[in-house]
């Protein structure tokens, strides 16, 4: 598996560096000379690289062992700390593809069991929260995208939104031509999400506590580490979500929690 790590040169520090860090990687550094990159961790910057003969890894920090790429081009791991979800750039993507008249093209977000991740699903035709079509590449989760930071269908770490949406077209034609359509209603919702959440924040279908429905808003969370809480405005339910939950007897609402 191919792991991406985003840098920054020390030349240009306003731009990312577009060469991935990844195994296979040649590297240079002072002391070892020439090497080659054996396992990235894109989290904490330190990768693992294996010099001339030796048998044995050396655990590097991108942030101070003062690596270079092979043409002497000078690596820094990013400051910033890596989104840890790709569910930020999802919405902007489906925001792109909803203004292109791909309207019936849905996000649904909820939390793994544990709670450290938020996993995604991406769905088009009939606007069904539950009895969701899963395709090959339209779902995954926070707990890969950490090392992995690509979505799975051709996509490179550092595609924005038309980029994604053209690589996505391009791995499954026939999925893009179930979105094709209008939804009003949704797509109105969608874009209210964007405006009020992105870049830094998305949103959550958890069904958690779905008996009280005491809460009208969705639970918003943070996809990176370091951000505060979120504090705008609130972001209601999606279309018809409340009803849905409304009208599902509890024995059934207990099966669909347990099978999402």
């Amino acid at each position: 598996m191919c792991v991406y790590l985003l840098c920054y040169s020390h030349r240009n520090k306003q731009h990312a560096s577009m060469k991935p860090v990844a195994p296979g990687t040649v590297i240079f550094h002072r002391h070892r000379g020439y090497g080659v990159v054996t396992a990235v961790n894109l989290l904490t910057g330190w990768i693992a690289a294996r010099f001339g003969s030796e048998s044995r890894t050396l655990d590097l920090n991108l942030s101070s062992d003062e690596i270079q790429h092979a043409d002497g081009e000078p690596i820094l791991f990013r400051r910033q700390p890596p989104d840890r979800m790709p569910h930020a750039r999802l919405m902007a993507m489906m925001r792109e593809l909803h203004r292109a008249g791909y309207q019936r093209l849905y996000l649904y977000s909820w939390p793994k069991p544990s709670g450290l991740h938020w996993r995604w699903q991406l769905f088009t035709g009939t606007r069904n929260w539950m009895q969701r079509p899963w395709r090959e590449g339209w779902y995954g989760s926070g707990a890969d995208y950490n090392f992995n930071p690509v979505m799975g269908w051709g996509d490179a770490p550092t595609a924005g939104a038309a980029e994604l949406a053209s690589n996505l077209a391009a791995f499954d034609p026939q999925g893009m031509a179930n979105a094709l359509g209008r939804d009003e209603d949704h797509t109105e919702w969608f874009e209210t999400a964007c405006e009020l959440l992105l870049p830094n924040y998305a949103f959550s279908l958890s069904t958690d506590g779905v008996d009280s429905m005491q809460t009208d808003s969705v639970p918003i969370i943070a996809v990176r580490q370091g951000l505060p809480a979120y504090g705008g405005p609130a972001l209601s339910w999606p279309p018809g979500w409340q009803r849905m939950w409304r009208h599902t007897p509890a024995a059934q609402r207990s099966r669909l929690e347990m099978n999402g």
